[in-house]
């Protein structure tokens, strides 16, 4: 029976493991002769079809799709953050997390190849996160350099991101289900999702599905943060010919030919992290995989948890295992290393201290976190008591935001290098009865 931090690094490994495309893509798809089978729908297919796809996950995403159907893959193409020599498939490497040239060649290959389709092709997409940065088609005359300006100004100007991706998505040939529209053939969208509620409208700027923002909308954002007259002269000649219907708005439907499936999220990741606390005699309980805030105070919430179930009576009975998902936020100040899911642990370690039999575990599911090389930390009393040993100040590694060099003294980070997946954050929670 495993415990502890051993019971949680395995729960962390399993829930990766459960949303790798590996796993998923054949868990999800079923191949017949004529017809292509998913989540109980039969689509009619030929023999041969088209595989395109964008995000970090989308090179094992392919890897999978050509193992199950490499025989019938006609011609494929992903874009991704890295390149690999793929059997059936292309791969061309694309900018993350800032847009650059790589992402306007890659837009406007993939732009172009899904617009040579026929209406009696058939393909299938597959997306994750990271697609917004690592393509991109803009509408003429803006340039790579106008993107760059304009995004600057928004972030300048603190508007909140889900406004700056109406801007996005209106100045862009592929967001907004603008490649969707683009491609007259059938097919469907493979999703895995690296957003809070698994929101197809935000999932890689949402480039086959729709798009409920208009020209309108744009233009009001930019008129209340006063910034018309500030934004490239090119940008605003977009959106006022968006405004006066001389260029088409983004779709507000969803494409008839195109289905998209999420096959992978945060919640089955948590799903079968709890099946492994649960094996090991644990009572395990999802309590959400929608936490969002500021990893600091997260941290405190679920740690207040933990110490509520230590002291009273409550429904949560000794061993217990408490899985939380979503993405936290940090507010940088200082100029450290790490991540949220590091600052989550560090803030964390702040209110465990001594406290016996609370064990914490906060990682990001694509291996990564923050600018570090560590996926998250795994901490308890003992790693408080190396810090005590070493003089280590929590406040101050705190303040400058460098959890991860912390971390790296207690010999408490998590390291699992780029897993092929991502699906936000796990944080685990153990209370112990002894």
């Amino acid at each position: 029976m495993k415990r502890g931090r051993e019971l949680l690094i395995s729960m962390f490994k399993t829930a990766i493991e459960s949303v790798h495309p590996k796993n998923l893509i054949p868990a999800s798809l079923s191949f017949q002769k004529d017809y292509l089978e998913i989540e109980n729908q039969k689509f009619l297919i030929p023999k041969s079809f088209y595989v395109f796809g964008s995000g970090k996950a989308s090179v094992e995403m392919a890897k999978a799709i050509e193992k199950v159907a490499a025989d019938r893959i006609k011609e494929g193409l992903v874009v991704c953050n890295y390149t690999e020599n793929l059997e059936k498939i292309d791969v061309i490497e694309g900018s993350h997390p800032v847009p650059d040239e790589k992402s306007l060649k890659a837009g406007d290959i993939l732009y172009k190849k899904m617009s040579s389709l026929k209406e009696d092709n058939f393909f299938i997409y597959l997306l994750s996160g990271g697609s917004s940065a690592l393509i991109e088609k803009l509408i003429p005359p803006i340039t790579l350099e106008d993107l760059r300006e304009l995004t600057e100004l928004l972030l300048k100007h603190s508007v909140p991101i889900d406004e700056i991706n109406v801007i996005r998505k209106h100045i862009s040939l592929i967001k907004g289900g603008r490649l969707g529209r683009a491609a007259k053939a059938k097919g469907i969208v493979l999703v895995i999702s690296d957003v809070i509620g698994d929101d197809l409208f935000t999932i890689g700027s949402a480039p086959l599905y729709y798009d409920k923002s208009t020209y309108k909308d744009a233009y009001y954002i930019l008129e209340k943060y006063a910034l018309l007259d500030k934004i490239p002269k090119s940008v605003k000649e977009v959106i006022e010919k968006g405004l006066k219907g001389e260029i088409p708005d983004t779709p507000k439907e969803e494409n008839p030919n195109i289905k998209h499936f999420i096959i992978g999220n945060n919640l089955k990741a948590l799903e079968n992290a709890k099946k492994i606390a649960e094996k090991n005699r644990y009572k395990a309980y999802i309590m959400t995989s929608q936490i969002k805030g500021e990893a600091r105070e997260v941290a405190k919430v679920i740690v207040s948890i933990g110490k509520e179930i230590l002291k009273t009576e409550n429904p949560f009975k000794k061993p217990v295992c408490l899985l939380f998902g979503g993405e936290t936020t940090v507010t940088v100040k200082g100029n450290g290393k790490g991540g949220r899911n590091q600052e989550l642990c560090l803030s964390a370690l702040n209110e465990i201290k001594d406290t016996e039999n609370i064990h914490l575990l906060s990682g990001g599911t694509d291996g990564i976190d923050g600018n570090s090389d560590a996926a998250g930390a795994v901490i308890d009393k003992t790693s408080y008591e190396k810090a005590l040993k070493k003089g280590l100040s929590i406040d101050e590694y705190l303040e400058n935001n460098d959890s991860y060099h912390f971390f790296k003294q207690t010999d408490d980070l998590i390291f699992t290098g780029y897993t092929g997946t991502n699906v936000m954050d796990i944080t685990i929670l153990l209370v112990e009865d002894k």
